[in-house]
């Protein structure tokens, strides 16, 4: 297996013609609180980030990923933040579009991931937050062996309403 390919997915590097596609995510109310987005981002904004992305997760400290199915759809991406290879760890979060969800795709997303932080990034762990509302994030994480790690209560506030935000971790 190559890298960054799964049995029925691909991960690759953004190109130019995903701005549409980024834009539509980016600017998506719905995920904002996940992502801590709190203002919409601009078309220029974006091109630009896409134009950038080439660096190194060395310089940059995070790794965006674009995920294709077998059928080359982009489906969703995932993204490693807070690289420190200091300490050797990395942040994830993964995004699957509305209808691609339940199909397996971030189970399968992150198994490549795991694969990747651990046999080419040497990373000794691999850390995400997840607000407590998002079951179906909590054990998708939990069944590919992060444990939790801590509770921060009351963390991110949704529609007047305050949530806890655990904080997962899989050391390799």
């Amino acid at each position: 297996m190559q890298p960054l390919n799964g049995k029925t997915l691909k991960l690759r590097a953004m190109e130019p013609s995903d701005i549409d596609v980024m834009y539509e995510w980016e600017n998506d109310p719905e995920t904002w609180i996940y992502s801590n987005t709190q203002t919409p981002f601009s078309r220029f904004y974006l091109e630009q980030y896409i134009i950038n992305s080439h660096s190194d997760i060395y310089t940059e400290k995070q790794l965006r990923l674009v995920i294709n199915n077998k059928k080359g759809e982009t489906i969703g991406c995932v993204d490693l933040f807070e690289f420190d290879p200091k300490n050797r760890r990395a942040g994830v979060g993964i995004l699957i579009t509305k209808e691609h969800r339940k199909k397996g795709y971030a189970a399968e997303t992150l198994d490549i991931v795991i694969n990747y932080a651990k046999n080419i990034l040497s990373l000794h762990q691999l850390f995400c937050n997840i607000a407590a509302n998002n079951k179906q994030s909590i054990e998708l994480f939990k069944k590919k062996g992060f444990t939790e790690a801590g509770c921060k209560k009351e963390w991110l506030l949704s529609e007047d309403q305050w949530l806890d935000e655990y904080f997962f971790q899989l050391l390799f």
